[in-house]
């Protein structure tokens, strides 16, 4: 019977010592960064062309150095309050040094140079949960 007791006692530190080794593991865990390009609107449709027609591999090109992936590239936008922009672009990174990296390497600060003359539109980096 003892042998019962040892057993039972042996199972519950296991699932203890596993629980608490989970949650340390979770909390360890970076949440990501996101780079949220919000365009609200367009004012040189012919110069804006040469970045906003890209496809999303060649748009992705750019960042694929530091590890970003799109979440969203779109310009179809349902407002559920206020006017929607015309385009929203939202970037993953694993970290703010890397959306960072990316922002300031030559490709990206050409393609900002022309989003600058072509549209008004703001970028920013969100942290994540």
């Amino acid at each position: 019977m003892k042998i019962h007791y040892a057993l039972a006692a042996a199972t519950i530190v296991g699932f203890g010592l596993g629980a608490i080794a989970i949650d340390r593991l979770h909390a360890q865990a970076k949440p990501p960064v996101y780079v949220v390009i919000d365009i609200s609107d367009i004012t040189d449709a012919e110069g804006f062309k040469a970045v906003g027609q890209r496809s999303n591999a060649a748009g992705a090109a750019v960042f694929k150095e530091q590890g970003g992936r799109y979440i969203a590239r779109t310009q179809n936008i349902t407002a559920l309050d206020g006017t929607p922009p015309k385009r929203m672009i939202i970037i993953a990174f694993d970290s703010v040094d890397k959306a960072q990296a990316w922002n300031n390497s030559p490709a990206q600060k050409e393609v900002n140079a022309i989003r600058g003359k072509t549209t008004k539109s703001r970028s920013f980096i969100v942290e994540g949960m």
